[in-house]
């Protein structure tokens, strides 16, 4: 029996909640992240910010050179959680196979749905009309066989829209399409297919998956499986992570090894919390430095005994940032970072193919 998955997906969920809760920033290029003259990066952007190039995760003075005339305003949250809370609450009402994302989207398994309506675009539909009505937020949706497909539907007609990709269509969707906007496919991938002719869907569903694996390796087991619309991944409701860390990047670089012990005491601190708020003890703890020349160096360390005391996290985390600080010769240091995996009990995952991350 064929899934019926559903992907929704918030449309420019911070900036489109800051422009609903201040009216003055409605119709106009809003961005949520720091301030252009910080080192911080852009979280979102509306769609009036997105016409001048703006996107999430380049910096804020990249941002602000692109549309000088946008809004920039901090993220705010604690607001995105309580307003995703009440769209996973209406995502429950249908099913509970949810599997979150992130704070604006999830997929959905309604292939057997609390409801028991027939189609999964009667679902979408309802669900799309009730976010607008308990939020006054708009998502988009996409509905499909699998995972796959249906994260590229919800693409297909946003902001504001829906597509179905109904069975046996599944390559004549995948045809038409290019390749840049095939899920997982960024723009290194892109480049090293467009060299060979390879521009659609269509281009690669005429390789066979030998050759495919020829000309990119491993890569190319994905790329035939994309070509196909085939994936087997199931939507998990409770996905673990694998890790929980903290870090901060200082406004100036610094050199002074002092300040970077400060800045560790409170990171650890931060990290103890978030551990004690999760319930989490881990045997692994990891060190993350940027310096001033953006190569990044990280040092991990694993032992029988569980990190999850701040003073435990400090002691071990300030022992790895002096060796490295000793292997690099005492560069200035841009971001700091700490964090703690193999939690207690963690339990194996099962290989699931993955049909994204390319680049």
């Amino acid at each position: 029996m064929l899934r019926k998955i559903i992907h929704i997906d918030m449309d420019a969920f911070y900036a489109s909640v800051e422009q609903r809760d201040f009216p003055e920033l409605r119709g106009k290029p809003v961005v949520v992240g720091g301030s252009p003259q910080s080192r911080g990066v852009v979280c979102a952007a509306s769609y009036e910010a997105r016409k001048f190039g703006v996107k999430s995760a380049i910096s804020c003075y990249q941002a602000y050179k692109l549309c000088p005339e946008a809004i920039f305003t901090p993220p705010r949250f604690s607001v995105y959680k309580e307003i995703s809370n009440q769209i996973r609450d209406i995502f429950f009402s249908y099913t509970d196979l949810v599997e979150p994302l992130s704070l604006d989207e999830a997929y959905l398994d309604v292939t057997t749905n609390k409801k028991q309506i027939p189609l999964a675009s009667t679902i979408a539909k309802e669900i799309r009309t009730r976010v607008v009505q308990v939020t006054g937020l708009t998502c988009s949706a996409g509905v499909a066989s699998n995972k796959f497909l249906a994260k590229m539907a919800s693409e297909k007609n946003k902001p504001d829209g829906m597509f179905v990709i109904l069975p046996g269509k599944e390559l004549e969707f995948l045809s038409e399409l290019p390749l840049i906007k095939f899920y997982g496919i960024g723009k290194k991938t892109y480049e090293k297919l467009s060299k060979l002719g390879l521009t659609t869907g269509a281009d690669l569903l005429r390789y066979s998956e030998s050759e495919l694996v020829a000309n990119f390796g491993k890569m190319g087991n994905w790329f035939f499986q994309m070509a196909r619309g085939l994936d087997e991944r199931e939507v998990i409701p409770h996905r673990e992570s694998k890790s929980i860390g903290v870090e901060s990047t200082f406004i100036r670089d610094s050199e002074d090894f002092s300040y970077l012990l400060l800045t560790l005491e409170n990171l650890a601190d931060e990290l103890s919390k978030r551990m004690a708020q999760k319930g989490k003890k881990g045997k692994t703890l990891s060190i993350k430095v940027k310096f001033e020349d953006f190569i990044v160096k990280q040092k991990s360390y694993t032992r029988e005994s569980f990190f999850f005391l701040a003073e435990d996290i400090y002691d071990q985390s300030s022992q790895l940032l002096a060796t490295l600080w000793k292997e690099t010769g005492s560069k200035k240091v841009r971001l700091l970072g700490i964090s703690i995996s193999n939690f207690e009990g963690k339990q194996k995952e099962t290989n699931q193919p993955m049909l994204f991350g390319l680049d």
